[in-house]
């Protein structure tokens, strides 16, 4: 996963770099990002079906085999100089499609591989992996542009998911089939009503949805504040970036080393609302380097809370049920974070990016702290 995560972030960065090339419109660079993610509002809760039905392994082999044959397509049109951002978006959204039924049958599998008791450090060290690959693919991506072109930062994705196809071809998965009669429909309305009936699996599918609405939005405004707020530059904003990948990289080591404890529910509340706290705190913030360390903790305490949600429902979850819990997962972990975006942009347009952070700090501070009174049990998880 870490070869393949890193090898996606290069591709990210090269189309990025690509369609502003062939438009030079920040619309459509963000129209572009837009399509990769909306898929999963639309078809997770389809992939969450399937992902209970059929073997998890297969799903996950077809569906990196589909992303492995998308970058070499994008990769062959860059090179022979006939790609269209048409072209470009409609790969983008196809991508967005395969990953809405990839992401569900690769969250639950996990469970399957390594079994309950190790589950808390398999998502956490996944987490390592995802956010390690935040910072080295990046970084890489500038160097690979400049010597390769594109076309090879396209070609090189397209390779980097032969280390997942072979490695899922290797091993071997405990978790069995569930052969089931019933129309697809009936299947993903059992899944809807299974999440809000249970109490604590709505409570926990909400958090993850504020963190994704109001909580993340600040990355994609973080250009504005390297430039207009802390007057750093380019430079500063690439140590800005850098310590939010740090910050959650040691979140998740952390958890990973922290395995199987005790009161993961307080952890998850104390998380939160620390995260909060130093959204408010980075909104105010004037000074460089303070920003740079509120970071490392929003960085770090955020992957904490998200990865704990992740744990504590699939430990909560009956196995015949996983799959689908973990599409609506996807769905209020990425599928809403577009619409963050939008909101975020929107109103720092009119108001400003420093008071759009410090709403959305002060709007996930006080639903997380409502959470903990009317939920209390969280705490004793």
């Amino acid at each position: 996963m870490l070869v393949s995560l890193t090898g996606t972030w290069i591709q990210n960065i090269a189309q990025s770099w690509l369609v502003f090339q062939l438009t030079h419109s920040a619309f459509l660079l963000g129209f572009v990002g837009f399509l990769s993610t909306f898929p999963l509002l639309l078809f997770s809760l389809f992939g969450g079906v399937l992902a209970d039905r059929i073997n998890k392994r297969n799903i996950l082999i077809v569906t990196q085999s589909a992303f492995m044959g998308l970058a070499f397509l994008l990769a062959a049109l860059t090179q022979f100089k006939v790609v269209t951002p048409v072209q470009i978006m409609l790969i983008a959204f196809l991508n967005g499609v395969v990953m809405a039924f990839d992401a569900p049958a690769r969250q639950a599998v996990v469970v399957e591989l390594v079994g309950k008791a190790h589950l808390p450090n398999a998502i956490a060290l996944n987490s390592a992996a995802f956010n390690s690959s935040r910072v080295i693919g990046p970084a890489l991506a500038g160097i690979l542009i400049a010597v390769i072109g594109m076309s090879g930062c396209f070609y090189i994705n397209g390779i980097s998911f032969l280390a997942v196809i072979m490695a899922l071809l290797l091993i071997k998965v405990n978790g069995t089939e569930t052969r089931s009669d019933k129309p697809l429909v009936k299947d993903l309305k059992e899944g809807i009503a299974f999440v809000t009936n249970h109490r604590l699996i709505l409570v926990l599918i909400s958090m993850v949805g504020m963190v994704s609405l109001f909580g993340l939005s600040y990355m994609i405004l973080m250009p504005i504040f390297a430039h207009d707020i802390l007057k750093v530059g380019v430079k500063g904003l690439g140590y800005l970036m850098s310590c939010a990948g740090i910050g959650a990289l040691i979140g998740a080591l952390t958890l990973a080393r922290l395995g199987d404890f005790r009161y993961k529910g307080k952890f998850l509340v104390v998380s939160s609302l620390i995260y909060s706290v130093c959204l408010v705190m980075f909104s105010l913030s004037k000074i460089y380097v303070l920003s740079l360390a509120i970071l490392v903790l929003l960085g770090a305490t955020s992957v904490s809370a998200v990865a704990l949600i992740n744990t504590i429902l699939q430990t909560r979850v009956p196995d015949n049920f996983r799959g689908r819990v973990m599409s609506i997962f996807m769905i209020t972990f990425a599928g809403f974070m577009p619409f963050g975006n939008l909101i975020a942009g929107s109103l720092s347009q009119t108001i400003g990016v420093s008071l759009t952070v410090l709403i959305s700090g002060i709007i996930c501070t006080v639903f997380f702290a409502v959470i903990d009174i009317i939920y209390p049990d969280l705490r004793e998880l």
